[in-house]
């Protein structure tokens, strides 16, 4: 029963495992997230390498090193100065005996562990090594022979025990560059030939780091040897400097690591899921497909959500309105066809010439009812198009109602003559002069259609609420139908007075203001005027748009 419970929550674990690596490879494979953990490691590893770099180039651990064995070796080159050398003639010499007498009673006092001393005659010559004289012997422990002393943890430590060296040199200057390729025999040679002492770190033959002073030793100005002290930990206290910051280094590195995965979450993940979405929009063929929610996000990436699921939107809307529109134009369109085709069915069968003259001239009436409407159409789908291309200029709305409703005014004509009044302030909008001009003629046009001979169409130009210009059209009609203040704006949309003609309009003029006027910012209404008692006294169209300070 036991081993049945551990197998059945070692599969749900396995189940996790699995959902959670699911989960977890497109974030490993995004190029954004490499980009951002790559760049988070990279920052890392620069600082990294400038701890190590420091623990390398201590130039103030050096130097203190530096003074202590200068010290202890001027004591030494002192003594043997005073009891070891002899100024008799034909010039000054060293006791070696007594020398090497001397640095072997003072070993124990002034020569601490990891330390060496060495004396030197002219030569120059070695005459005494304190580990031999200490009777120290170095002792090296041998791996046992079936062992393979060359272990991948072993090539590895060696490798990065390189790396950290040659990226400590980057940081060293030239002449300390220099200085590790010196011998102890150079170092002597240059204190006899200069008779002042010598310090610096050079290099074993074993690779290790060694800081050395090399002490002359003179009587006035003849140098008769020399005093070498060794220090060999520096190695080791650079490795316990690195050993101590290791810990800070490993955390730092968890830190960025985690860091640079939240960052890919929260970029690169929803990146990723909007180019999905794309994807999956791409190949929907027109199918409304659910987007990435972000309107939780307060950032740009929340910001770039909300655009895009606003413009997918915005494209749906564009297609369902497409579709909608070559609808409306194919009924529209079947509707004259039908007339037609009926006409010139019937045509052969007519016996009389008036009967055959009435079907042509509904054939010709309906074939420039199709001329019309078609024209209509054109005009309709290429305005998008037209407002995009056309360059926007500074419009003055007085100066434009006045030239369009005198050019309206025919003092010959019994038709309804168009007024324009407004207060004293210029009524400046920006916008595109053309289709504008086209919303005002058609809401004229509409207006004198319905209004009775003899009357007045008023134009007044005001200003609006807030930074806005308003145009009213009102004319003394019947009014419009209290259902159809905004079916009117449909396309196809068409009510006409009576004794108009049949098919002289393709009631596309109303929903072409409007999609004008939504292009600039701008907003029609349509409504009645009233009397006190509520009669009806007219149509007023209303013309909102944004206004322009100069």
């Amino acid at each position: 029963m036991a081993s049945a419970t551990v197998i059945r929550r070692l599969k749900v674990a396995r189940r996790a495992a699995l959902r959670l690596s699911a989960q977890l490879k497109p974030l490993l494979l995004s190029r954004l997230g490499a980009t951002i953990i790559l760049t988070n490691l990279v920052a890392l590893s620069v600082v990294i390498g400038g701890m190590f770099a420091i623990t390398e180039n201590r130039r103030g651990l050096v130097d203190a090193k530096v003074d202590s064995l200068s010290a202890q070796a001027e004591i030494i080159a002192n003594i043997i100065t005073e009891t070891a050398v002899y100024g008799d003639a034909p010039g000054p010499e060293m006791d070696r005996d007594a020398a090497r007498e001397v640095l072997r009673r003072l070993s124990g006092l002034y020569v601490p562990d990891e330390t060496r001393a060495l004396l030197h005659a002219p030569g120059p010559v070695r005459i005494a090594d304190l580990d031999l004289i200490a009777g120290d012997v170095d002792q090296i422990e041998l791996p046992p022979l079936d062992d393979q002393p060359d272990t991948p943890i072993s090539k590895l430590q060696d490798l990065s025990r390189g790396l950290m060296e040659r990226i400590g040199q980057l940081f060293l200057s030239a002449q300390d560059r220099e200085a590790l390729d010196r011998t102890l025999a150079d170092e002597v040679r240059e204190a006899f030939q200069t008779g002042e002492a010598q310090s610096g770190v050079r290099r074993d033959p074993d690779g290790g780091r060694v800081v050395s002073v090399t002490i002359p030793i003179q009587l006035i100005q003849a140098v008769v040897g020399t005093v070498t002290y060794e220090s060999y930990d520096l190695d080791a206290l650079i490795a316990q400097e690195r050993a101590a910051i290791l810990p800070y280094v490993l955390v730092a590195a968890a830190v960025s690591l985690v860091m640079a995965l939240v960052l890919t979450i929260q970029i690169a993940w929803p990146v990723r899921r909007l180019a999905e979405a794309a994807r999956e929009v791409r190949l929907a063929g027109g199918r409304r497909v659910p987007l990435p929610d972000m309107k939780g996000r307060r950032d740009e990436i929340g910001d770039m959500g909300r655009a895009f699921t606003q413009m997918t939107n915005a494209l749906y809307d564009r297609l369902d309105a497409i579709e909608a529109f070559a609808a409306d134009v194919s009924h529209e369109i079947k509707n004259p066809l039908t007339s037609i085709r009926s006409a010139s069915e019937i045509l052969p069968l007519a016996k009389d010439d008036a009967k055959r003259a009435r079907l042509i001239d509904v054939i010709q009436h309906d074939v420039k009812r199709l001329d019309r409407l078609i024209t209509d159409i054109s005009n309709a789908s290429r305005l998008d198009a037209e407002l995009a291309r056309e360059d926007l200029e500074t419009i003055d709305l007085v100066v434009l109602l006045n030239d369009l409703a005198s050019l309206q005014n025919d003092p010959d004509a019994d038709a309804p003559r168009v007024s324009v009044s407004h207060d004293n302030e210029r009524h400046w909008v920006r916008g595109h002069e053309h289709p504008l001009s086209r919303v005002f003629i058609n809401l004229i046009e509409n207006a004198v259609t319905f209004s009775p001979a003899q009357s007045v169409v008023k134009i007044t130009i005001e200003r609006g609420p807030g930074q806005t210009h308003q145009v009213r059209v009102e004319d003394d009609g019947p009014g419009i139908p209290e259902d159809n203040h905004e079916a009117i704006f449909d396309r196809f949309y068409t009510q006409r007075p009576k004794g108009a003609a049949f098919g002289a309009h393709s009631g596309l003029g109303l929903a072409i203001a409007r999609q004008i006027v939504t292009a600039h910012g701008g907003q029609i209404e349509a409504a009645n005027r009233l009397d006190d008692q509520g009669t009806v006294l007219g149509a007023c169209f209303t013309v909102t748009l944004p206004a322009y300070i100069r």
